[in-house]
């Protein structure tokens, strides 16, 4: 099959060097990656116009972010790319964990049935960048994309962001009401802000290698420690489409990156891995374990979202997931202020649980490193005693780490959400991501949950508990009548009687036990902001 051709995207001379630009944007979206591209369709989603720059004009050379977790595509289903990827990737949720040439232990990440989207698919990104660049273009009144348009200078005002941009035909000038750097992990707008980026870098370095081949590896992940074919080191492989295959190797903190990069020094070690079967490289990159993070995410008028804001290493799959969480979480909330549904302060509420997020994976980051690349006798010694005792024990498989993979982050106690009048088993408390589970519609057809939630505030209605009809929601209801839980999965999920106000980011912001009118708005107004609901 052949390879991904890296087509190049038009430029065209930006309406600020033709007289013909508005005098202000609503926002601009600095970096056209899988985080800014995803910002730009979900702000149009919400009605909401931006202006997208980037300094180049093809997507992202190399596999890069390859696996995207359930919860992502469930953020891209809504985009509207969603099964695009699917259909495209390589479909997976077993993985194995191999100590020298034995295997220790298999798992399952999603062992239950009833979700539109799977476990994991892995999917190269530039792939995900194309078909999010495609999506973009069903918006051409609400998304300028703006190619070999280089942002140099950022000033900060107190109504808005003005923006010095470079491009082949000149320079010119921009002030948007909000900026978006979503520039990536060296993100220039963060150096002109002269912002720290605080965190660690761990000694430790990898090599990153898509391979092009024929081969019958299971569409699992497969994880080494020790393993014969590299010794006294790690090693994972994911299938990927295309017949490439990712392979990470780790190689030491002495290793010379320059000399690693050389195809003479890498053509033996995947030798070694794969065997006789013909093979050829298609990308390689090195790379040290990295867990970063700004301390706020929102400097008046700039935003930071993805790797911008936070990195991590790659073993996980947190960092791209992570980015699109971001997303998913800040649009609908600038959609609002700027429409002047809420005020300013609901965009603190970004700060608050996108920052509990990114903790939360630099966390597990940092702790998979130091179980990967143990320093120290007493370290390595811990590690052999837990993988020999986690093939036979279930205890030790939690003691095992080679990246805790992405789940999302619960939003429980935070400030939007209501707590709940108090704890029940088999219902879901308030700050939870919406499970999906199969549904039947109205007219007899099959579908699913999360298909019907999301975009906007909801009241999903479980059963026959009533719904006053002063509140002004849309409500869904799943029952007897209307849309049938014929398979069980909502009750199993959600309970059998129950009411939830929904985010628009498919999030729980409350429960409630027989409420009335004002019970219910309140909730809503604590969930746009209003501190004093």
């Amino acid at each position: 099959m052949a390879r991904y051709t890296y087509p190049k995207f038009a430029t065209r001379t930006a309406p600020e060097l033709s007289g013909t630009a508005p005098s202000r944007y609503a926002v601009a979206i600095v970096g056209a990656g899988p985080v800014g591209l995803s910002a730009a369709i979900d702000l149009a989603l919400h009605g909401v116009a931006s202006v997208v720059l980037d300094d180049n004009d093809v997507v992202s050379v190399g596999s890069r972010a390859i696996c995207w977790a359930k919860r992502t595509l469930e953020i891209f289903d809504r985009l509207g790319v969603g099964q695009r990827m699917v259909d495209k990737g390589v479909t997976w949720k077993v993985g194995r964990l191999f100590h020298g040439d034995r295997e220790v232990y298999a798992f399952d990440l999603l062992p239950d049935d009833g979700h539109r989207m799977p476990a994991f698919i892995n999917l190269q990104q530039y792939h995900v960048e194309q078909y999010l660049v495609d999506r973009c273009h069903d918006f051409p009144d609400l998304i300028d994309l703006r190619w070999k348009n280089k942002v140099t200078a950022v000033a900060r005002r107190a109504d808005g962001v003005t923006l010095q941009v470079e491009t082949p035909d000149g320079d010119y000038s921009l002030t948007a009401d909000y900026v978006l750097a979503c520039d990536g992990a060296r993100s220039p707008v963060r150096g002109m802000l002269g912002l720290d980026f605080a965190g660690r870098i761990f000694e430790e370095r990898f090599l990153i290698a898509d391979v092009e081949m024929q081969a019958d590896f299971p569409s699992e992940r497969l994880f080494w420690f020790e393993p014969s074919f590299h010794a006294g080191q790690s090693a994972l492989l994911h299938k990927q489409p295309d017949n490439i295959y990712r392979i990470d190797l780790q190689l030491g903190w002495d290793s010379d990156p320059e000399e690693e990069r050389r195809p003479e020094r890498i053509i033996p070690r995947i030798r070694a891995m794969v065997g006789d079967r013909p093979f050829e490289l298609d990308w390689t990159s090195i790379y040290t374990f990295q867990c970063r993070r700004l301390e706020r995410f929102i400097h008046g008028r700039v935003i930071f979202a993805g790797d911008s804001a936070h990195v991590v290493s790659p073993f996980g799959a947190r960092g791209g997931n992570g980015g699109i969480q971001d997303v998913d979480n800040l649009c609908w909330k600038l959609a609002m202020v700027l429409r002047g549904d809420a005020g300013p302060s609901l965009l603190h509420s970004y700060e608050e649980e996108r920052g509990r997020g990114a903790d939360e994976n630099i966390l597990h980051s940092s702790r998979a490193t130091n179980f990967m690349t143990p320093k120290g006798e007493m370290a390595q010694v811990f590690r052999r005693a837990v993988l020999d005792l986690a093939g036979r024990h279930e205890f030790a498989r939690r003691l095992v780490n080679s990246g805790r993979l992405s789940q999302p982050c619960s939003l429980t106690g935070l400030a939007l959400q209501t707590p709940a009048p108090s704890q029940a088993a088999g219902l879901l408390e308030p700050g939870t991501a919406c499970p999906d589970a199969a549904i039947e519609l109205p007219d007899g057809q099959s579908g699913f949950l999360l298909e019907r939630l999301g975009g906007c505030f909801h009241l999903l209605a479980i059963g026959d508990v009533p719904v006053s009809a002063d509140i002004p929601l849309p409500v869904l209801r799943v029952g007897n009548q209307g849309i049938r839980d014929t398979a069980g999965q909502v009750g199993q999920r959600y309970g059998a009687q129950a009411l939830y106000l929904i985010r628009p980011d498919q999030h729980v912001a409350a429960r409630f036990h027989l409420p009335d009118a004002h019970t219910v708005q309140r909730a809503l107004r604590r969930a746009l902001g209003d501190h004093h609901a």
